[in-house]
This record gives structure tokens, sequence and C-alpha cells, in this order.
């Protein structure tokens, strides 16, 4: 057999075989975008069912992500292991966190652990850092109900939060994107801050202000 004859049937043998794999993870691919708007849509769903406080269902919702993203990992974890480092599945695992520890604090629960959620780091910290705007929203709702104290709560664990992520300062291409979040977090933060901080102090001068008015007109039958 000629050499060029060996190159020729070489390549054709190393072509099926690479084209193969990429049929397959191609195939792969499409199967883990689906699954992976899946598991973003029931973690929305769970969000949207905190702020409507029907806990059950929230928890149902979550649950149903997990699931999803178990599913995926023990099928393509073996074969395909790099898909599961592919955007969209880390945006998916990403709001997958955000639900659970949202769940967490409004529920006044333990902060979940990534490695027992099963979803790496970074999309654990981004989910993180989007949380706090979902426990602004409570604070805002808790001020309107007069609820100062659970209000102040909201404030201190999105305080906490930002303290932690601002810690975390390593490049984008570990952190995924982080610190553009982080800086999110801290507008949301003082913003919030400053909000809650006038509602206080307005309350506060009306308590007194009735207080005041109390007593004048207690003053005013007397005379």
């Amino acid at each position: 057999m000629k050499r060029q004859e060996r190159i020729s049937r070489k390549l054709e043998a190393l072509s099926e075989r690479i084209r193969d794999n990429f049929e397959k993870k191609d195939s792969a691919r499409e199967s883990l975008l689906k699954n992976s708007r899946e598991i973003i849509r029931f973690s929305s769903k769970a969000i949207r069912a905190l702020h409507r406080r029907e806990k059950s269902e929230a928890c149902q919702f979550i649950d149903s992500a997990a699931i999803l993203l178990k599913e995926a990992q023990g099928k393509y974890g073996k074969d395909h292991a790099d898909l599961l480092f592919a955007h969209y599945f880390l945006d998916a695992c990403k709001e997958y966190a955000e639900a659970s520890i949202t769940y967490a604090i409004v529920f006044k629960q333990d902060i979940p652990d990534p490695d027992k959620l099963g979803i790496p780091y970074p999309a654990f910290l981004n989910g993180l850092a989007e949380s706090v705007g979902e426990l602004r929203r409570y604070l805002l709702d808790s001020l309107r109900k007069k609820e100062f104290s659970r209000s102040e709560d909201f404030l201190n664990v999105m305080d906490h939060i930002y303290t932690i992520l601002v810690t975390m300062d390593f490049p984008d291409a570990i952190t995924y994107g982080l610190r553009r979040n982080t800086d999110n977090v801290r507008g949301i933060v003082e913003k919030t801050r400053g909000e809650l901080t006038i509602t206080t102090h307005n309350n506060s001068l009306l308590q007194k202000i009735s207080t005041l008015d109390d007593k004048l007109s207690n003053f005013t039958d007397k005379i």
C-alpha cells in the first residue's frame, strides 16, 4: 500500500470518529439547552411564588429545577462534561441558586451549600448576588406594611452578602463575571439603605407629631 493511500485511509477513519463525536455532542448540546431552559423556567416560577408568599409552590418549583439539574449532570458528566461549563448551563445553575438562596433567606433558613446544591461556585456566587435584587423587593413590601424590624433584617442580610462578594476579587474568567454583579449589588444596597433610612425617620417623625397632637388635645380639653 502506498504511503499516500495509507494517509488517506487514516484521515478517513479519523474524520469518521471525529464526526461521530461531534454529532453526539451536538445532540447532547441541544438536549442540555432544553434542560437549561426548563431549569430557568422552574427557578423563575419559584421566585414569583416567593413574592406571592406561596411557600409550598416555591419549594416544589425549586425541587423540580434540582431534579433537572441532577439529571443533566448525571447524563453528560462523563462523556460531555465540557458542556456543563457552557454559559447557558451556568446561567441555569445561577438562576437555580438565586431561587434557592432567596427561599432560604425569606423563610429564615440556612443559606444552602453550593456543594449540596450541586452547582459550581461561580454560578452560586452570581446567584447570591442576584438574590439581593429579590430581597430588595421583600424589604420594600415590608416597609409598605410598616414592618420596620423585618426591613432592617433584610438590609443586614443584603449588606452582608455584599461584604462577602466584594472579597472575591478574582478575574472574571474564574468568577464568571462576578465583579459586574457585585457592583450592581453595591448600588442596590446603598439605594435601599437610603430609602429605609428616610422611611424610618419619617415614620418616627409622624409618631412624634401624633404624640404631640394627643398632648395638645388633652391640654385643650383641660382648658
